[in-house]
């Protein structure tokens, strides 16, 4: 079973392997639920990688191939294997909260293979993006496109996981997988060795970085929205998303031109991150804000408090704590706002936490009061010592009072439970460093524990 005290636990996180999703090369899988990014094929398209583009080659060849096939066999085989492809779990992308997706079904298979004989230039030339199946099929969309990528590149993906395996100690499984032979144009089941899911030993394959976008650079909505309506007369415009797919399909020659133009502003196509640090301006502002709202409750300033001191921090800690999530709690009628962050332990002091405290996660409470009191202290230490570690960090306005203090050095004297506790002060310090870009945030994390254990008994 999975580790419960791990919120959103990624695969790394359940063999207890401490690495950061900004220093490895592919998007680290969770094992709960799906990476919302997909695999954008124009990505290899455009790469300066050779490997890239003749993947690209081999998976446009791939499509074409099917669709010719399928054009002058109408073989139900066909069409069943191509089914298969549109679904690829063990990659993990997209917007499920259940690790499994459904194929396309029967007539969307068809409607889509038929292209090859209702579309001259198809018939004739083939893709030359296949991602265009958006703007002419109904039901098919960014998930599709990623699934059938990753479907017909599985077998590199295979080996591309297993190297990763091996480098970062990731253990693996011999598995029976689903592999899309592209020379016989059919699905063979393959031995291999992947890390698979801890409950049902399912095989993950992992993705590069690199191929992945929130929304593929040729998708319906930019078509729509940026040239569709523009090139198109208000007189004979579909305005229907169904008669529009099919007066693509009638008017091909307006796909074409529309793909050419998006392959002249290629530069302007990169990868998205998994994450994104905010602007230094907007760390400015935002610091601004939260210095000048009052505590407690006044005009929503705890909540105010809440939400920028949580962009802030995901951005100051990046990318030495990867933001896992926030979440809200209530204990004796106390509504408390956590946020929690996986432990990399890519810094030496992120490495001695994870050891002498076990913190797999570091958890972060903030408390817009005007003084701490012992509630708080206990609050944080009761929620430690039942879901996480014996670390943690309370983010509030003011210097505690002296009985606050001694209060966080008596757990750590009786329990060894650490809770540091950081002030505006603190947090503007942390912005400075930021905007300088002279050290990193994490490192005034560091200089508070120092001092904490200082003042420790031995």
């Amino acid at each position: 079973m999975i580790n419960m005290t791990i919120i959103r636990p990624r695969l790394n996180d359940y063999f207890e392997i401490p690495i950061s999703q900004e220093f490895v090369s592919f998007a680290i899988p969770f094992l709960e639920e799906d990476i919302p990014l997909y695999v954008d094929p124009f990505l290899l398209w455009k790469s300066p990688s050779q490997q890239d583009n003749s993947l690209h080659t081999m998976l446009v060849n791939t499509f074409n191939g099917i669709g010719y096939l399928y054009s002058k066999k109408r073989d139900e085989s066909i069409l069943n294997s191509f089914i298969n492809l549109t679904e690829c779990n063990e990659v993990g992308l997209g917007d499920s909260k259940k690790k499994t997706g459904k194929r396309i079904g029967i007539k969307t298979a068809n409607d889509l293979l038929s292209l090859y004989n209702n579309i001259p230039q198809l018939t004739k030339y083939g893709f030359q993006h296949f991602e265009e199946i958006q703007l002419l099929v109904n039901n098919i969309s960014k998930d599709r496109v990623s699934d059938i990528t990753c479907s017909i590149l599985k077998s590199f993906l295979i080996d591309y996981t297993t190297e990763q395996c091996v480098n970062y100690n990731i253990p693996m499984s011999k598995v029976i997988i689903h592999v899309f032979d592209t020379k016989k144009l059919r699905i063979i089941e393959e031995e291999a060795y992947l890390p698979v899911q801890p409950n049902d030993n399912r095989p993950i394959l992992f993705v590069p970085k690199r191929w992945l976008r929130y929304i593929p650079w040729v998708n319906y909505d930019d078509y729509f929205e940026n040239y569709y309506i523009k090139d198109i007369s208000v007189i004979e415009r579909p305005k229907d998303r169904i008669d529009i797919l099919d007066y693509n399909r009638k008017n091909y020659d307006l796909i074409s031109t529309y793909i050419k133009e998006k392959e002249k502003t290629l530069e302007l196509c990169h990868n998205d991150p998994l994450f994104k640090q905010i602007p230094i301006l907007s760390v400015k502002r935002k610091l601004s804000t939260i210095i000048k709202l009052p505590t407690g409750k006044t005009a929503n300033a705890d909540r105010l408090y809440e939400d920028n001191l949580c962009q802030l921090l995901t951005s100051l800690f990046y990318p030495h704590l990867d933001f896992a999530q926030e979440q809200s709690r209530t204990e004796s009628g106390s509504q408390i706002r956590d946020l929690v962050f996986y432990n990399s332990c890519s810094t030496p002091f992120l490495q001695s936490i994870y050891t002498d405290y076990q913190c797999k996660q570091v958890v972060v409470e903030l408390k817009n009061v005007n003084k701490l009191e012992r509630e708080h202290i206990n609050q944080v230490n009761r929620y430690l010592s039942t879901s996480f570690g014996k670390f943690g960090i309370i983010f509030t306005r003011n210097r505690p009072p002296k009985n606050i203090v001694q209060n966080t050095i008596d757990l750590w004297a009786g329990q060894r439970i650490c809770i540091l506790i950081m002030t505006d002060e603190d947090l503007s310090q942390m912005c400075e460093v930021f905007e300088s870009k002279n050290r990193s945030p994490i490192e005034f994390i560091n200089k508070k524990y120092v001092e904490f254990i200082r003042s420790c008994p031995s």
